[in-house]
């Protein structure tokens, strides 16, 4: 007679012979168990059934070698424990293969069904309930993706074709008290220098992209009711998190007011900016921001200069940002360094490198006041090219480091339009001013981009 009685059965290589050796531990046994365990032999799984060992040879017949013959039978039984950790049984092959043949859709695997780990994913599929739930088949082409653009994508006359069209005076009327100027004026008279700058280019970029969302719900309802995913570049993720309904609109405002005012101080702190700069197979452009760096403190004294990739666009594409003087550089020597050309931004800082640190407390101080809310639409974040989680604390701290971290845009469209190839692509709407980001998604993927459209403003 004996209590708690556990017994634990797993297979382990045994390097010294092809099989593999079927160790038991025993473990919690009654001190009042009347039975010898180094009596227990421990049975040889081999690759040849014929040459296996006897279980009645190789086992007591004892209470306990029942309990190991059934443990033992069990695993055999789910093809937990396999005979090779490089070899699936060829049973357990053959219902894999029909499941996958059969079920593709619902159980997607694109590793070889040689792997161990294949078999342990169709059990765990088979035990779950999902095996049972009905889903329906969704064609890619049914559904949306909806892009925001960021600053630099503003222009003289944007928001004019909105006005009409329910909510969106409304939504400037709030800004307006926001921000304490008009932003709506600026939007649509300028002047082009007044709009640039980034204290206005930014609020006026949020406001008039979720203002051409009112239209999108007026003449095309089903783009936002198929929507499946939403992203943003740069102070585009702001309109990205709204349209999601992450946070309020009169939040994003706020935070996009501090978020632009601290930007357009250290860029008047410390002369700056930002240089697009195509690159062929011969560029080298590490070693041209680590030269124009070191030319920064040789030449002109800069201690700690700052030259740095601020925004991946396309293979072929990149945005620097940095000291005036090491974009300058790098400008003026770009044939040194392969680069085919470059072209300055129409922005007045070096944005998402650490010359944005000295915002980053009373942005973080913002960032506070708001309570995030779990987005009804998956929301990628620039600086992870990820998904969005539904924690509060991951959108304050990747918000916060919006301002210091390049913006992950090529990686961004990769994760969205990944596809097998014959796959259809969802379509996808670009809400707001200008039509960069269709060039970016064309750059990135030709095929998605058949299914690109603009929503004019």
């Amino acid at each position: 007679m004996f209590m708690h009685t556990f017994c634990r059965v797993f297979v382990r290589k045994d390097p010294s012979k092809l099989g593999q050796t079927l160790h038991i531990n025993y473990h919690r046994f009654s001190p009042h168990l009347n039975c010898n365990l180094s009596s227990l032999k421990h049975p040889t799984i081999v690759d040849n059934e014929e040459t296996q060992s006897d279980p009645h040879q190789s086992s007591p017949s004892s209470y306990i070698s029942k309990r190991i013959e059934k443990r033992l039978e069990k695993a055999k039984s789910e093809r937990i424990k396999l005979e090779d950790s490089q070899k699936m049984p060829k049973q357990s092959k053959e219902i894999v293969q029909d499941f996958l043949k059969n079920n593709n859709d619902d159980f997607p695997l694109e590793v070889p069904v040689d792997f161990p780990s294949d078999s342990q994913k169709y059990l765990n599929w088979y035990r779950s309930q999902e095996r049972k739930a009905h889903r329906l088949k969704v064609d890619p082409e049914t559904t949306t993706c909806i892009l925001f653009p960021g600053q630099g994508s503003q222009f003289v006359g944007m928001g004019k074709a909105l006005l009409d069209y329910p909510n969106v005076k409304e939504m400037f009327e709030i800004a307006n008290n926001i921000l304490g100027y008009d932003l709506l004026k600026f939007c649509l008279n300028g002047p082009q220098q007044e709009l640039n700058k980034t204290r206005i280019c930014q609020p006026a970029v949020l406001v008039t992209s979720l203002a051409a969302v009112e239209k999108l719900k007026t003449d095309h309802l089903q783009v936002i009711e198929n929507c499946i995913s939403v992203a943003g570049f740069s102070v585009g993720e702001f309109a990205a998190l709204v349209f999601s309904g992450a946070i309020t609109f009169e939040d994003a405002i706020k935070l996009v007011k501090v978020r632009a005012e601290v930007m357009q101080a250290a860029s008047e702190a410390i002369p700056s900016g930002m240089l697009s700069v195509f690159c062929t197979h011969k560029t080298n452009l590490s070693l041209a921001m680590e030269v124009s760096r070191e030319v920064c403190k040789q030449k002109h004294g800069i201690k700690n200069p700052i030259c740095h990739v601020a925004n991946y666009l396309y293979p072929d594409c990149k945005v620097i940002a940095g000291h005036e003087q090491a974009i300058e550089f790098i400008a003026q020597n770009a044939k040194d360094f392969g680069i085919k050309r470059t072209k300055r931004l129409a922005v007045s800082g070096a944005f998402h490198t650490s010359l944005m640190q000295d915002g980053l407390p009373e942005f973080s101080n913002a960032l506070k006041k708001v309570e995030f809310q779990p987005p009804a639409i998956p929301v990628f974040s620039n600086v992870k090219a990820e998904r969005y989680s539904n924690s509060n604390q991951e959108f304050q701290k990747l918000l916060k480091l919006h301002l210091v971290k390049p913006v992950k845009w090529e990686q961004t469209m990769h994760v969205l339009y990944s596809r097998k190839k014959g796959e259809n692509f969802p379509h996808t709407y670009e809400v707001g001013p200008g039509k960069h980001l269709g060039t970016l998604l064309r750059m990135v993927n030709l095929t998605a981009f058949q299914n690109y459209h603009k929503v004019e403003i």
